[in-house]
């Protein structure tokens, strides 16, 4: 294994530079627009795949954005990993918030800034070098592996999910890696064993047939941003709970056993807060912060818009407002359900002078791994040698929607090994990887390799 560390160590500015091609590429998987660049990141990856020892590589069309698959099974008798990860990121806007251009990459501070950095681009990368580096030291791997890196996890992976119940024996493993979760904190090697599900809802509230003068008719007509503003306001009681009836049926409560588990992490309310630049901390009642954000669910308005919203005054009551809501999920919490019952409430509450409708944009289920399968003992046992010091678990405020459908149709074990911080801007301005965490991600997959292989 030195050899190989060797080689890594030797060839990381190497690495770097062509991490810094594979994220110039602008592959905004929601904005038809840049339909070309997605097709060229998929190439992009099938080629380094190739490059990377792979003995099959195939793209594979589908109704929405490519997937690339690959694979090398040269390892009889051994296990089978399939690596998932996303080619496809995040819109950049707001463009003015970025210190450099968000597909210009550029290093400093032992950082790579530009969109698709941490997520996903520069994590999937990892195993791509560490496969590279098994096969220019020893000629082959220690197991065998496969490749698949989808073009629309920001959208939902839906061309994903379909193909995995058309071709699981194509996909069939003894395990899955993703590297698409956060470290605990810098240098601290962390495996993620839980993730919150998602419900993401549209709410139109109409009103007149056309915007109405607020002189003229103020005072005598339904406002629809008046009332989806009053809407808004009571999905929560005093206490940040959500009002929706019958939302936390069923929520599995936290154990006693991973309440120590998260005092021992040492969290810093503080900290916290002054990364997120504000003064204090709010949410539901009752709980601790990392309770509230990895196993309790939640509701928040993402976004508002209706109106006049130019410069100067123009003075309308507007035939419409709508909202974007978004409701994270956890163990016990159906997705689809929850979004029928959001719909029910939000139009119990709205008044007749109004005309509302809700629309399921998207959803994921909540998902929660046992600790003590191999595929999770191997990563423990090398991130651990990676990083030189004991492993920590933890569980994720975000969503990964595809790894139910991994577990449940493979049957697999979903080892979650990310080494982004949830500090590097993610969906945000001047996202950005660091590359110390790049490059000790590559050395714990090979070293994950050589153990799950024994």
């Amino acid at each position: 294994m030195k050899e190989i560390i060797d080689y890594i160590q030797n060839n990381i500015n190497s690495f770097q530079e062509e991490l810094k091609e594979f994220l110039s590429i602008p592959s905004i998987s929601m904005l038809p627009e840049h339909k070309d660049d997605i097709n060229r990141c998929a190439d992009y990856v099938a080629d380094k795949l190739r490059s990377a020892g792979m003995s099959r590589v195939e793209i594979f069309k589908t109704e929405g954005h490519p997937l690339v698959y690959g694979e090398w099974l040269g390892a009889p008798g051994k296990p089978v990993v399939l690596v998932y990860g996303h080619y496809d990121v995040q819109p950049a806007e707001p463009l003015e918030l970025w210190e450099t251009p968000p597909f210009e990459p550029v290093i400093k501070d032992g950082k790579i800034f530009a969109r698709g950095a941490t997520d996903d681009k520069g994590q999937i990368f990892m195993h791509f070098k560490s496969v590279e580096s098994f096969f220019k030291v020893d000629g082959s791997l220690p197991l065998n592996i496969k490749f698949i890196i989808e073009g629309e996890e920001e959208t939902g992976s839906a061309s994903l999910e379909s193909f995995i119940n058309n071709n699981a024996e194509l996909l069939k493993c003894d395990a899955v890696i993703i590297s698409d979760t956060a470290l605990f904190d810098e240098g601290i090697p962390t495996l993620t064993y839980g993730l919150r599900g998602l419900s993401y809802m549209e709410v139109e509230v109409s009103g007149s047939k056309a915007d109405l003068h607020s002189g003229t008719y103020g005072g005598a007509v339904a406002n629809p941003i008046n009332i989806l503003a009053g809407m808004i306001a009571k999905l929560h009681d005093k206490n940040g709970r959500v009002n929706i009836p019958h939302f936390y049926d069923g929520v599995l409560k936290i154990t006693s056993k991973e309440k120590e588990n998260f005092k021992r992490l040492k969290f810093s309310d503080k900290r916290f807060a002054e990364e997120a630049g504000v003064k204090l901390l709010e949410g539901e009642k009752g709980y601790t912060t990392l309770e509230r954000v990895w196993t309790r669910p939640t509701l928040d308005c993402n976004g508002i818009f209706g109106g006049f919203t130019g410069k100067g005054a123009k003075t309308v009551i507007t035939t419409k407002a709508t909202a974007k809501i978004s409701m994270r999920l956890v163990p016990n919490q159906d997705p689809n359900k929850i979004s029928k019952l959001f719909t029910k409430y939000i139009k119990s509450i709205a008044p007749k002078s109004v005309k509302v409708e809700v629309k399921n944009l998207n959803g994921a289920y909540p998902v929660l791994t046992p600790l003590d399968n191999p595929a999770t003992i191997a990563a423990a046992k090398s991130m651990e040698k990676a990083f030189g010091k004991k492993i920590v678990y933890m569980r994720e405020g975000g969503s990964i929607p595809i790894v139910t459908a991994f577990s449940k149709k493979l049957k697999a074990p979903v080892v979650l090994m990310g080494l982004g911080l949830n500090n590097e801007n993610l969906h945000s301005p001047n996202e950005h990887f660091n590359l110390n965490h790049f490059r000790l991600g590559i050395i714990s997959s090979v070293f994950f390799m050589k153990e799950f292989s024994l």
